[in-house]
């Protein structure tokens, strides 16, 4: 069985004793492949170095791309760099990019302008994108997923498309980012007994349109909360959601795996 982390973060700071065990636990889970997400210049260099020399047993890519808690750090000439890590070809898509009103660590219409430049740049490089989208605690203090979906549309991100990463929002943003041409992903959240709704959303997204990720070291699976989480965890959100759709893992799996070729069109 193969299977894919399609989001996760495995820099140095949450894993300073190195990569060795949780590459042993990944394998031995039948994770085969991850996907090294960045949240500034600084981690997209990182992960791109490491999918450059990790090409097998399990096989590395990254992303390159500012977070919106970072936009208000983001250098005069980030996009440049960007641009130029996104050039090494083990780098999918830039991301993970987007706005979160929940923390706000970066002002608002800073990570609205980072956001736009970036579905700009992926426009520019052909590349699709990896969004992350958080509301902020009462949607009359602001609704960031309807100004993330009217960026993404004025700013013509159907056009190469991508993936709205560790969803968690309702089947109505499901539908309009599936019609926007997106794929969604589904992270620990829709293990947990009190996502109901979230798991409802994820039973109905049409079966070649779903991934799965860890999102890692953050959001550990249902019977690992309250612990750092790794790739090797995807496997309980696979398992999840191969029994909300009632179907055998196996074949499951498969169109994940295909998925993620698509969408990311790794050969």
């Amino acid at each position: 069985m193969f299977l894919t982390d399609t989001h996760c973060h495995l820099n140095r700071e949450y894993f300073p004793d190195g990569l060795e065990a949780v590459f042993a636990n990944a394998k031995a889970n039948d994770v085969k492949r991850m996907i090294f997400a960045s949240s500034d210049v600084a981690s997209s260099r990182e992960a791109a170095a490491l999918a450059s020399v990790q090409k097998e047993s399990p096989e590395i890519y990254a992303l390159a791309g500012v977070h919106p808690h970072e936009a208000e750090n983001a250098s005069a000439d980030y996009l440049s760099e960007i641009e130029n890590i996104a050039k090494n070809e083990r780098v999918l898509a830039i991301g993970e990019i987007g706005l979160d009103y929940f923390y706000d660590h970066s002002p608002r219409p800073v990570q609205r302008r980072v956001f736009a430049e970036q579905i700009e740049l992926a426009k520019k490089i052909a590349l699709p994108v990896v969004i992350h989208v958080r509301d902020a605690k009462d949607k009359s203090q602001g609704d960031a997923v309807a100004e993330l979906f009217s960026i993404m549309r004025e700013c013509g991100a159907d056009k190469y498309g991508g993936v709205i990463h560790c969803f968690s929002g309702t089947a109505g943003e499901a539908a309009e980012a599936l019609e926007m041409g997106f794929y969604i992903s589904f992270a620990g959240p829709v293990t947990y007994p009190s996502h109901r709704l979230l798991r409802e959303t994820a039973a109905g997204i049409p079966l070649d349109r779903i991934l799965c990720e860890t999102d890692s070291p953050y959001l550990a699976p249902q019977g690992h909360r309250g612990k750092p989480n790794e790739p090797a965890l995807v496997r309980c959100v696979y398992e999840y959601i191969s029994m909300l759709k009632a179907m055998p893992l196996e074949e499951f799996a498969d169109a994940v795996k295909k998925n993620t070729e698509r969408v990311f069109n790794i050969k």
